[in-house]
């Protein structure tokens, strides 16, 4: 017969791993696993190193697998051959922390504050959910539930996972599961938990034009020379109505798989906050003011924004000179059914239209996944919630993008899940981060409820 949880047990178990669970994810946030900045690598790899200890620690089974880039870690928590196998996704490596002069407290230095707010770069995003699914699972672990339990802990998922899929094919094998957890998402708020069915596409691009071999002073050439700043200015305007947020550009929307009235009445249950919506991401003026409009417009629509246009004097007085070269960092976010690479090949297009002189290229591009928000998994991760949480669920589409979602779902075609952790007022990779104790506690106790119910075995 299948243990039941043992509600005082588990209840024990989570007030009393608090101080470790601390422990654990101040020595995980003062490594800054930072994988876009190459001086970082020693960073990572001791990251890396710490977090198979942690696993070790727990009484799992880790191994660091090398990869053309960053190691990936993995951690089993084995019971039996005829039982259920879950595979739970996580990523340890951090986005940058810059500018710094925008953290109220250093970015790598773990703090503790009174109301248990865990702060410091990568709390929420995605070191503190990672480690509440590690506790989660040694109490699963050692009250006998009937689970196979392989972590995979990614330390490339900012930078777009590009050895992830190769990574997970070499271990195919020993990880194989019936399926799969994703812990890297938001609920919309405090009070209205969520789970995401569905995350969008990604496609980055760089914009580039080179009008000269050098920068010149205005004074001398001005009037004469061109100017590749304001002519990237031109082809962006030409590429988006920044007001509306509509894309301009001829085929964008041909294949946007528009929400299902079910979808549309999911929705309606959402008593969604425009002001909280504001506060927690610092947004002081949005496109739209009217909440389904918003929800539709960051879960269901694609986008194109800009992330940086670089050319010129970089001080900040101004220097009268013209620019030989100015680049744009564009992307788009990408909903079911469109296809990044044909995208691409749209902007490209349509760019060489307004402008041939400007090449645009391929940066990345990652697919967009959607599933069911109906049947068993579903069912277990919403009882799961209100099992931890005493909140009951919405289901969501999400506007992020997450690289090994798709690659796992390739390579492994089982039910995914997503539940996350973290709330928009933690601020994913925003200056100022953190994560805390109510979501970790609260976490620990969901997931736990999560690996009872589906160790039954669902049809």
């Amino acid at each position: 017969m299948m243990p039941q949880i043992n509600i005082s047990r588990l209840h024990n178990f989570v007030t009393e791993s608090r101080k470790l669970f601390e422990r654990y994810l101040g020595e995980l946030v003062e490594i800054p696993t930072v994988s876009a900045d190459p001086a970082r690598e020693k960073d990572i790899l001791k990251g890396a190193a710490l977090a198979a200890s942690y696993l070790t620690e727990m009484g799992a089974r880790a191994e660091l697998v090398r990869t053309e880039g960053y190691p990936m870690i993995l951690g089993h928590f084995d019971a039996s051959s005829d039982d259920p196998t879950l595979a739970i996704y996580h990523h340890l490596d951090v986005q940058p922390a810059t500018p710094s002069s925008d953290w109220l407290h250093p970015p790598f230095k773990f703090t503790t504050t009174m109301d248990g707010h865990y702060l410091g770069r990568g709390t929420t995003d995605d070191k503190g959910p990672a480690l509440a699914a590690l506790f989660a699972a040694r109490f699963a672990h050692e009250e006998g539930i009937p689970i196979n339990i392989k972590f995979i802990w990614e330390m490339e998922e900012e930078i777009g996972s590009p050895h992830f899929e190769a990574a997970i094919r070499s271990k195919s094998a020993d990880l194989h599961p019936d399926s799969i957890l994703v812990q890297d998402d938001a609920w919309i708020s405090r009070q209205k938990p969520s789970i995401t069915y569905g995350i969008r596409g990604l496609m980055t691009a760089i914009m580039t034009l080179t009008t000269a071999e050098r920068d010149a002073h205005s004074g001398l050439v001005g009037g004469a020379a061109r100017n590749p700043l304001a002519e990237l200015c031109q082809v962006i305007s030409q590429c988006l109505d920044p007001l509306t947020g509509r894309v301009k550009i001829s085929g964008f929307y041909d294949k946007v798989r528009k929400p299902t009235p079910q979808e549309l009445k999911e929705l309606e249950k959402i008593d969604f906050q425009i002001c909280e919506f504001k506060k927690a991401h610092g947004l002081r003026l949005l496109r739209v003011e009217e909440a389904r409009r918003i929800m539709l417009a960051t879960w269901y629509e694609p986008t194109f924004e800009v992330h940086g246009l670089v050319g010129g004097y970089p001080g900040s007085e101004i220097a009268s000179v013209i620019p030989h070269k100015a680049e744009a960092k564009i992307s788009t976010r990408l909903v079911p059914d469109q296809d990044p690479v044909e995208i691409f090949e749209l902007v490209k297009d349509h760019v060489a239209r307004i402008n041939p002189e400007v090449v645009v290229k391929l940066d990345s591009t990652l697919a967009p996944y959607l599933t069911e928000f109906s049947g068993p998994y579903a069912q277990a991760a919403k009882e799961a919630i209100v099992f931890g949480f005493d909140l009951e669920p919405v289901f969501i589409r999400e506007g992020l993008s997450i690289g090994s979602v798709a690659s796992m779902q390739s390579l492994w075609p089982v039910p995914i899940v997503l539940l996350g952790l973290s709330l928009p007022e933690h601020g994913y990779h925003a200056p100022n981060e953190y994560f805390d104790w109510p979501q970790a506690s609260g976490g620990i106790k969901t997931l736990v409820y999560y690996f009872h119910r589906i160790s039954k075995g669902i049809a």
